[in-house]
């Protein structure tokens, strides 16, 4: 993976500490990657690491987030830490086209194209994306700052929780913590279920930290202005589809069950499926930079 810029370089954004970094080449392009250093000295045994997908759109959010709790650790429990946020080379807060195919678990499927004369739209590019992670993104953050491995969390919104539970039930020992915020569980006919089961089946020999989320209306009620609109028919059969908040509280006790895994699940009032970013973004700071946490 070559860096655009040098290893310590990058290119400055204006972001509280905070450059960018495109890496790597494929067949769908390189990825940007935005990196956010701490001041000061780490600690002995590394930074603690929060690894965000959808990077374009959370980067953001994320170092706001944690500038305002690392400053006050004594109200927030929240301390410093390394934020590596996994995008694209756009403009644009989201890649749909990309992220479709990153983001969802295999085999995948082909899908007619978001606009006219568009490509079709793929899926199942997940392992593909996890394998970049593990041998070549999180290489080259090691580079930039030293990380503490027992400290790494994986968090994702929406198709990036899908990916967060794919690479938690694939067996992905990169990560300690995983925050998966609105995830698109039923995706596919639900077959990250087969996945959780295999991982369910599975003995572990660490501990694991999981977070689960989602908005209160992302079930069968829509948010009060969804109402009485000409799209409220289309949501409501889409929200029952989803299922999300029904099928993200099953998984949540599923996993509870299981040994060595401790287990989160909390359900945001008064948000919808995207008001509810801002508050998962938080939580998953909380996730990764909570002071003292075992390790």
């Amino acid at each position: 993976m070559s860096p655009s810029g040098s290893s310590t370089d990058g290119r400055a954004h204006s972001l509280w500490r905070t450059r960018s970094f495109d890496l790597g080449t494929s067949e769908a392009g390189p990825w940007r990657v935005f990196v956010h250093r701490p001041a000061g000295e780490p600690p002995p045994e590394g930074w603690p690491l929060l690894v965000i997908t959808d990077g374009n759109a959370m980067i953001a959010t994320a170092v706001d987030a944690l500038r305002v709790q690392s400053s006050y650790p004594m109200g927030t429990h929240v301390g410093p830490g390394v934020i590596a946020a996994i995008g694209y080379p756009t403009d644009d807060a989201y890649d749909p086209l990309r992220r479709s195919f990153d983001l969802s678990p295999p085999p995948g499927r082909s899908y007619p194209p978001f606009s006219e004369g568009g490509p079709a739209v793929r899926t199942g590019g997940a392992q593909r994306f996890l394998d970049v992670i593990e041998a070549e993104v999180l290489p080259f953050l090691g580079g930039l700052a030293p990380i503490d491995p027992a400290r790494r969390t994986l968090f994702g919104h929406s198709f990036g929780g899908l990916f967060a539970l794919h690479a938690l039930f694939s067996g992905c020992q990169a990560f300690s913590r995983y925050v998966a915020a609105s995830p698109t569980i039923y995706w596919e006919d639900g077959g990250l279920l087969e996945s959780e089961r295999r991982f369910a089946a599975t003995p572990r020999d660490r501990d694991v930290v999981i977070h689960l989320s989602v908005g209160e209306y992302e079930g069968e009620t829509l948010a009060p202005f969804q109402y009485g609109r000409e799209d409220t028919e289309t949501r409501l059969s889409g929200a029952r589809t989803a299922r999300t908040l029904q099928l993200t509280r099953e998984m949540a006790a599923r996993l509870s069950a299981l040994p060595r895994t401790r287990v989160a699940c909390e359900i945001y009032p008064g948000e919808t499926h995207m008001t509810m970013l801002p508050i998962a973004v938080s939580r998953a700071v909380r996730t990764a930079f909570e002071i003292d946490a075992v390790r």
